[in-house]
């Protein structure tokens, strides 16, 4: 007697088959993972916006390799119920949260004092937070938002932070920007849109301001055996894109979001050219450079302008009051 397969059974393979090639497609695309072994024990990682998205993969991968992982969160709630996630599947206990909003200075300050305070060595700092395309809106020192969050407040932390990453060298500096610093102009008219304000052009003003930050850091840095280098994640899901208003209309989020699943990076796929950054033993010594799935590439023309890396170096220590 001949077995005849029953067509449900068809049909949940056919739907199997599908699920399998659409996740493997997904993965392809995504890129590679950094597969590098590098260690971390004995060493200190901080990683801003580390609550969610990339940053939270980032703390992720910081921890599984032994280090002790600082999560500088504005949201305590979100940084609490981060750390647990990320120690339980670590099984690292030294995942620590610790309050910086990065639209403060003042809670800056205080970051840097209490970390300071508490810890010994800065081997890896990670600026991840950030902030797209997001109604006009100001820090609490009347910088635009921004502007003041992506480059103003990382400029800030970085600084302070200095003394303890020169003390714990080899150390390492990583910047998170965006290919979006490819359209980007430091509008030194109007540095803080106060003329007038386009949420996109303010978006690659911060950070093409990421690249130029860290090109002349790095020239600053020359000799100490601190590196500092800008990192491109790719297109990612995350929440950073809630001002970008698929969620405001439920036709485009029914077509749109499952389009975006496909092709956007997942936080974990996002994170590997920042991990790379940090880890890989490839890199040691080389500084100022950009980089986007785990290789260096080239930076828009305006990013190599030395004069306007200086000039905003200068704005950034007044409006933050560094060295005052």
């Amino acid at each position: 007697m001949r077995f005849k397969t029953p067509k449900y059974l068809i049909g949940l393979t056919a739907f199997g088959s599908f699920v399998g090639g659409v996740t493997l497609f997904k993965e392809v695309l995504g890129g590679s993972n950094f597969s590098g072994q590098e260690r971390l024990d004995g060493k200190t990682v901080i990683v801003t916006g580390a609550n969610t998205g990339i940053g939270k993969e980032t703390a992720r991968e910081m921890a599984k390799r032994g280090a002790k992982v600082i999560l500088a969160c504005r949201d305590m709630n979100k940084c609490a119920e981060a750390r647990k996630d990320i120690a339980w599947d670590t099984q690292n206990k030294l995942v620590r949260c610790m309050k910086c909003d990065l639209a403060s200075q003042d809670s800056i300050r205080e970051f840097v004092q209490n970390f300071n305070a508490k810890e010994e060595r800065l081997d890896i700092l990670i600026n991840n937070a950030g902030v797209m395309r997001c109604p006009k809106s100001f820090t609490q020192e009347g910088i635009e938002l921004q502007l003041g969050t992506n480059h103003m407040g990382h400029f800030l932390l970085t600084n302070l932070l200095l003394s303890k990453i020169k003390d714990s060298a080899p150390s390492r500096i990583i910047n998170l920007s965006s290919v979006a610093h490819m359209r980007g102009k430091i509008n030194f008219s109007d540095l803080n849109s106060e003329k007038n304000y386009d949420e996109g052009e303010a978006y690659a003003q911060s950070k093409l301001a990421n690249i130029l930050f860290t090109r002349e850091l790095s020239e600053r840095l020359a000799g100490s055996g601190v590196t500092c280098n800008a990192v491109h994640p790719g297109l990612v899901l995350t929440e950073i894109g809630r001002h970008m208003g698929i969620d405001k209309s439920w036709m485009a989020s029914l077509v749109l979001k499952p389009f975006l699943w496909l092709f956007l990076k997942t936080p974990r796929q996002g994170a590997q050219t920042t991990i790379y950054a940090a880890l890989s033993s490839d890199l040691e010594g080389i500084s100022g450079k950009y980089f986007s799935n785990q290789a260096e590439v080239s930076v828009a023309e305006a990013a190599l302008d030395k004069e306007a890396a200086q000039r905003l170096w200068a704005i950034s220590e007044h409006w933050t009051k560094f060295n005052t």
